[in-house]
């Protein structure tokens, strides 16, 4: 192994050393997604699998911050462009024998890469979005139970679990009447904010 390496010539050693640490951060970051790792700001992932608020226009809160979770200067971008780089440098070092040439090539694997993880991480960034719930045009009208007390007259919040397009979801709730045990059948007569309904016990309906 270090006859090997010795035997390199300085750039193949600076390519096998930018090509190893780019595919150990590419499995890690690989690793880390599949667990469900938010990595944060870096790059090192996006959250895609996330939940990701309403707002009163219908889309999500964050989209328009974070596009599709892949601005073109990340952490995830550089890792992504220089194992397509190295690797292309690697395996093409002896079938071209111009070192130009197989610079030129190595780029633009990797920006073609880059450009391929971004399209799927938009893809999936899509799918995500298209099956939120928007509270602000959905909530209104649906039904459901409470799930933790709600004081009566606004005194506080509660929980309910609602079902708006047969999903079952949990907003935290306000009520104008008197207080709502855990249980009572309750339906929305107004949505609040994103995370926060103004309910009343469905009783009430029946004159």
């Amino acid at each position: 192994m270090i006859e090997w390496w010795n035997s390199l010539s300085v750039m193949m050693k600076v390519l096998w050393g930018i090509t190893l640490s780019a595919s150990l951060i590419f499995i890690i970051q690989s690793v880390m997604t599949f667990l469900g790792a938010d990595t944060g700001d870096t790059g090192l992932d996006s959250d895609v699998s996330g939940d990701i608020p309403d707002s009163p226009d219908g889309t999500a809160d964050g989209a328009d911050a974070h596009g599709t979770g892949q601005g073109l200067l990340t952490f995830r971008n550089f890792v992504n462009f220089f194992l397509g780089f190295g690797w292309t440098a690697i395996v093409l070092r002896d079938n071209i024998s111009s070192t130009g040439v197989l610079m030129l090539v190595s780029i633009l694997v990797g920006v073609i890469l880059v450009a391929i993880v971004m399209l799927l991480f938009k893809w999936l960034s899509g799918m995500q979005q298209a099956g939120n719930i928007n509270v602000f045009t959905s909530a209104v009208g649906c039904e459901g139970k409470v799930y933790l007390t709600i004081p009566g007259e606004r005194a506080g919040a509660g929980k309910v679990q609602i079902t708006i397009n047969n999903s079952v979801r949990e907003y935290d709730a306000l009520t104008d009447g008197d207080t709502l045990k855990t249980g009572t059948r309750i339906h929305v007569t107004e949505v609040i904010d994103a995370d926060t309904l103004l309910v009343e016990p469905l009783e009430s309906l029946i004159i």
